[in-house]
């Protein structure tokens, strides 16, 4: 059956109505899944299977039944592990259906099926009884119900629903205990991500300073927890001012409460500086003893740094204190942790709490600026980087003059001010939503900008001459930078509405950036190929039932589309040079035809080609690019990639693994197209033989 489902395209613009199969989002919802990942993390599994055969033991060594209840069961793979431990029985749930029919044909596959009973339905769900889902209570409780946050997928509602109607008291548990741990820092790069920096401009007239409102300095942000690779931040990058603090635990044996609380650890900084930044990860210990843990701690907070595990299904946390704070070393403070049911934030004050704890109590907060819910945490940084800024100042420099009407198109954009710091008569700018129109009234505002730059909240492409007062438009400027934006080509945009404004621009209009250029290039990752690797055995058990699934899910679509990902967080080596494969000419409206592409990427290196990176380059003038991708040559492989933009990456499958040796290199040829039409660019790899293509 096919349904009609409605898109805005993120390149074009415009409302698309597209036929889907009634599943296609089953499809996308397991092909985007962290399962090849979790499956691959072989700590995890090990850890886990430990804790359940000890948890097994001691109920069996009680002269009980061991009765297992596995809540978020995925492929059934812990509740494999506990009827192979000695389990008598297990109730494995499963809410997602796609997954629990294939948790079915895989605890049948593995010889499980009298002992395992897949129930699909949402814990909260279940009922017990000689009638109900479970015939009786269950004694050993198993759950994978966690995220970078611990808290984050409603882990704790399950668990508090589990022991009031579930597990019988007393029961086991694995994981047995999860301690959150947190280290207070001082931070000018993680900061750029939470808070709008001054920025200089450098103009005839001396240096301009653009300054943040006072709104926004305020703003205590948003609570939202931003998750990532802590281990790729160079240490360079921050300054630590408090030891490794544990915060609170959550034992899982017993009644777990989802209620909103707080916890206070008191400590003495370090160094003395300016409280700015909270790190946070959490381990998990499998059994009461504490001798079986898993650790999310990044490598300097490890005692094994050289064994540390990579995983992408769960990383390390980063919260934004609601203001800086000086601190002095020595002199005592209190962290606090807050959280509710699903979310933590942190706070840093002077005295310690009460013995309840009430003066400790914070309500969550709320972004009140609108510039923390229009703008991402990269796209903070990206507005804060200086070298950035003063790339678009010098090439604005070379083509700006006394006369000239400026319409900058893109959200959320500083271009205007810089347009007028730089000399621009009148400089219109367009905001398509209401909350970017107020947040850039705000900063033109606190510059004294507001009665000299225009601010026009309409779509740009329904712009009309009365919205520009008449006048013509002599530069169009843009970053580009679009909110709808995932893909790097998505910002493409800016392309079709030079298309549609082209009756608004005069003669001999110029168009900053003047082009646009699509790069690729091979890479072997170091570990993030394991997203889409294929398990097959997983500690003795047979998931293929769960890589053909998979496989059928990315074949649908995923297999044949690039996905977004920040490689800075994700190290890799180029096996080939990069390649400019695709030039896109904003001087010139979009073609009515495809433009199309063919070639070869030559591998230089040695290595498994997992996949082609893809990204976009902005010629803002002949001598002047600014790269969403690379930013400097990868010299012996090593790649250093634009932090505040998500590179493409187009993964092979089946990877490739030419194993180069030095002197016998091998290629992969391409085949790009963009379709003016729709926006989208497909892309074909195969490997120089023409053997089977390699997406």
């Amino acid at each position: 059956m096919k349904v009609f489902c409605g898109r805005a395209n993120p390149t074009t613009g415009s409302m698309e109505w597209l036929e889907e199969d009634e599943h296609y989002d089953y499809h996308q919802e397991i092909a985007r899944s962290a399962y090849a990942d979790m499956l691959h993390d072989k700590d995890r599994n090990i850890k886990y299977y430990q804790g359940i055969r000890a948890a097994v033991s001691r109920v069996k060594g009680r002269g009980q039944k061991a009765l297992v209840l596995d809540i978020g069961t995925g492929t059934g793979l812990l509740s494999m592990m506990a009827v192979t431990a000695g389990a008598d029985f297990c109730y494995a749930i499963e809410v997602f259906k796609p997954m629990a029919d294939a948790a079915v044909k895989i605890v049948e596959k593995n010889g499980f099926s009298d002992k395992i009973k897949v129930i699909n339905k949402h814990s909260t769900e279940v009922t017990v009884g000689p009638d109900g889902d479970m015939s009786c209570r269950a004694n050993i409780l198993v759950t994978e119900l966690f995220d970078t946050e611990l808290i984050g997928e409603g882990a704790l509602p399950s668990y508090e629903h589990a022991h009031r109607h579930l597990v019988q008291e007393n029961c086991e548990a694995v994981p047995h205990r999860a301690t959150v741990y947190a280290q207070l820092v001082e931070s000018r790069r993680m900061w750029s991500w939470n808070k709008l920096f001054p920025l200089r401009v450098q103009s005839s007239l001396g240096e301009q300073l653009i300054v943040p409102p006072l709104e926004l300095e305020r703003c205590p942000g948003a609570p939202s927890v931003y998750d990532l690779q802590l281990n790729q931040v160079p240490p360079a990058d921050f300054t630590v001012l408090s030891d490794v603090l544990p915060m609170f635990s959550v034992d899982f044996s017993k009644q777990v409460s989802s209620s909103a609380a707080c916890h206070s650890r008191r400590f003495e900084p370090l160094a003395c500086g300016r409280a700015q930044v909270v790190l946070s990860w959490w381990d998990i210990e499998m059994d009461p003893e504490g001798k079986i843990k898993c650790t999310m701690a990044p490598f300097w907070a490890q005692s094994d740094p050289e064994g540390l595990q990579w995983r992408d299904h769960w990383m390390q946390c980063v919260y934004f204190l609601p203001q800086e704070q000086p601190v002095a070393q020595g002199s005592a403070l209190c962290l606090v942790a807050h959280h509710d049911d699903y979310c933590m934030w942190y706070s840093l004050q002077p005295t310690s709490p009460d013995k309840n704890g009430r003066a400790l109590r914070q309500v969550r907060p709320v972004c009140d600026c609108q510039a923390h819910l229009l703008w991402n945490r990269p796209r903070f940084g990206e507005i804060n980087d200086q070298d950035r800024t003063d790339q678009y100042v010098q090439a604005l420099g070379t083509v700006l003059k006394s006369d000239s009407v400026c319409l900058c198109v893109s959200d959320g954009s500083l271009l205007p001010m810089l347009a007028h710091h730089l000399g621009a008569e009148q400089v219109f700018t367009v905001e398509s939503s209401a909350a970017s129109h107020r947040l850039m009234k705000k900063i033109f505002q606190a510059n004294h900008l507001e009665d000299k730059i225009n601010i026009i909240e309409k779509r740009p492409e329904l712009l009309t001459p009365a919205d520009l007062e008449g006048k013509k438009v002599s530069h169009l400027l843009g970053e580009p930078f679009f909110t709808t934006s995932l893909l790097p080509w998505h910002n493409l945009y800016f392309w079709y509405v030079r298309t549609a404004v082209d009756q608004l621009l005069g003669p001999g209009a110029v168009v900053l950036p003047q082009a646009a250029s699509l790069h690729a290039m091979v890479v072997e990752f170091r570990d993030l190929w394991r997203i889409r690797s294929p398990c097959g055995d997983c500690e003795g058990f047979d998931v293929h039932i769960m890589d053909d699934m998979i496989k059928r899910a990315l074949d649908f679509r995923e297999s044949k589309e690039a996905e977004p990902h920040p490689l800075w967080e994700y190290p890799c080596r180029s096996l080939s040079e990069p390649q400019q494969v695709l030039t896109f000419d904003f001087r010139q409206p979009v073609p009515q035809q495809r433009v199309h592409a063919e070639g070869s990427m030559e591998l230089r290196r040695p290595g498994r080609s997992h996949g082609a990176v893809l990204w976009v380059d902005y010629h803002l003038t002949p001598g002047s690019t600014v790269s969403t991708g690379l930013l400097k040559p990868a010299d012996e492989g090593d790649c250093c990639w634009n932090p505040h933009c998500k590179q493409a990456v187009y993964f092979f499958s089946p990877m490739l693994d030419p194993k180069v040796p030095p002197g016998s290199p091998r290629a992969i040829t391409y085949a790009v197209e963009f379709n003016p039409r729709t926006g989208d660019i497909t892309m074909d790899f195969r490997p120089s033989d023409g053997v089977g293509a390699v997406h």
